[in-house]
């Protein structure tokens, strides 16, 4: 997911506070023709704003009684106020889809199945990705606005010059590509990095590493970290490469590495040779640094059954409790998850995959070799997701927190397991407290 917010522990817990009263039923309206104004608020600001009213222009288009009043820069803890003081907007995107579990399961975002059931939307135009992080147990709170696809970036001129062909497949050559397209200062210090493993940078977090190695979050219903022996794999393999590296050698890079979001990026400045990243990246790296000889590829894997496969998310969008056009609000949800037109348009303005079976074939999309890399992982069948959780993030902080310190050596090798083992019974005692049922 784009600009992943983890800071969503207590999310949960509020919406089912402040929301626990079902959401309304809508009548179908869907017929009426009397002019209507409708709000949508949205996460994208500036130029990816006037993507999103290019395809709002389409949609009054094809539907001339609605029109959508778009607000952008929204976010869950503002969206979650409105709801809370009765100025809810109609409809709402957002990038956190790991908020869904906790919005759903309070019925501050309506559950969409009688639209979908009675305008007959065949739910398997989407791939099964989508299907799984838009629902909540037995409720489809939320269609997809655009999907995110992570892969692996590499300088081509880095790896020509250290003699290096094609991107790297395994962690094993990772390692090694690393270690040997790394560039040292006089000082020892770090002046070029081959690639960070420390985890909580950047795009860097367990949540997009987990597929890597085939790492699953859950099982039967309880937290599986411990259980699942993919992790242990991944975390002992990174945690080696940080070792190689040096963790205070990594720490003092990554202070002078630049901001993720700007042109100071590393990878864009040529301070980091390899990188793992979603695909907006490549719009990013064609707008602040044109001359940069990159590839993207999918991301090196532990068994070559995995390869081509990746973490694959996307923003969301829902009818929040209390909307006064909820009909229309409907409309305007399947228009942009569906209409093949404005899916596309919105994948080539805003740079992420588009949403859909039949546009992720879009010869339009697939003439970018780079940008075609991230359509393939996304459709991808062994590509995953996270699990939507009614607690939200909180699973995933907890466990980002205990890589922390694995990755500063303040974790035995040892205790791994145990440790694991712990942020498993931290986790199920969150969900257990929230009264989830996974």
């Amino acid at each position: 997911m784009r600009r992943l917010t983890l800071a969503l522990a207590v999310l949960g817990a509020l919406l089912l506070a402040v929301f626990g009263a079902n959401a309304r039923g809508g009548q179908d309206a869907r017929a009426a023709k009397e002019p209507v104004t409708i709000s949508f608020w949205v996460p994208f600001t500036a130029r990816e704003l006037g993507v999103i009213n290019s395809a709002l222009a389409g949609f009054h288009k094809k539907y001339p009684w609605i029109t959508v009043k778009s607000t952008g820069n929204t976010n869950p803890t503002k969206l979650t106020a409105a709801i809370r003081g009765g100025n809810a907007p109609d409809a709402v995107a957002l990038f956190e889809t790991d908020t869904l579990g906790a919005f759903c399961s309070s019925g501050a975002w309506l559950d969409l199945s009688s639209h979908i059931k009675s305008d007959k939307l065949n739910m398997n135009i989407f791939p099964k990705t989508i299907q799984n992080y838009t629902a909540y147990e037995n409720k489809r709170c939320a269609l997809p606005l655009l999907a995110d696809a992570y892969g692996f970036y590499y300088n081509k001129a880095m790896l020509a010059k250290a003699g290096l062909k094609g991107p790297p497949k395994t962690l094993a050559q990772l390692s090694a590509y690393a270690k040997r397209l790394t560039v040292k200062n006089a000082d020892g210090s770090i002046k070029v990095l081959g690639f960070n493993p420390l985890m909580n940078w950047y795009q860097n977090s367990p949540v997009h590493f987990g597929p890597i190695t085939g790492a699953t979050w859950m099982k039967d219903g309880k937290s599986n970290l411990a259980g699942d022996p993919n992790w242990a794999a991944l975390l002992r393999w990174q945690k080696s490469l940080v070792d190689w590296f040096g963790y205070e050698n990594l720490i003092k890079w990554q202070a002078k590495a630049g901001d993720e979001w700007t042109s100071s990026n590393a990878f864009e400045s040529g301070k980091l040779a390899m990188n793992l990243d979603g695909e907006w990246r490549t719009a990013f790296v064609k707008a602040d640094a044109p001359n940069i000889s990159y590839g993207t590829a999918p991301h090196p894997v532990s068994k070559p059954s995995l390869y081509g496969s990746g973490f694959v998310i996307g923003s969301i969008m829902g009818i929040p409790k209390g909307s006064d056009h909820e009909d229309e609000a409907w409309l305007l949800l399947k228009y942009l998850s569906t209409d093949s037109k404005a899916v596309t348009g919105l994948s080539l303005g805003l740079r992420n995959v588009p949403s859909t079976l039949p546009t992720l074939r879009n010869p339009v999309l697939r003439k970018d070799p780079q940008f075609k890399v991230f359509l393939d992982i996304f459709a991808n069948p062994k590509s995953s997701t996270q699990p939507v959780l009614k607690i939200g993030a909180q699973n995933q902080t907890l466990f980002s927190t205990f890589i922390s310190k694995w990755q500063a050596g303040h974790v035995a090798s040892k205790d791994l397991h145990a440790g694991l083992a712990n942020v498993d019974k931290q986790i199920d005692a969150a969900i257990g407290q929230s009264g989830q049922v996974p």
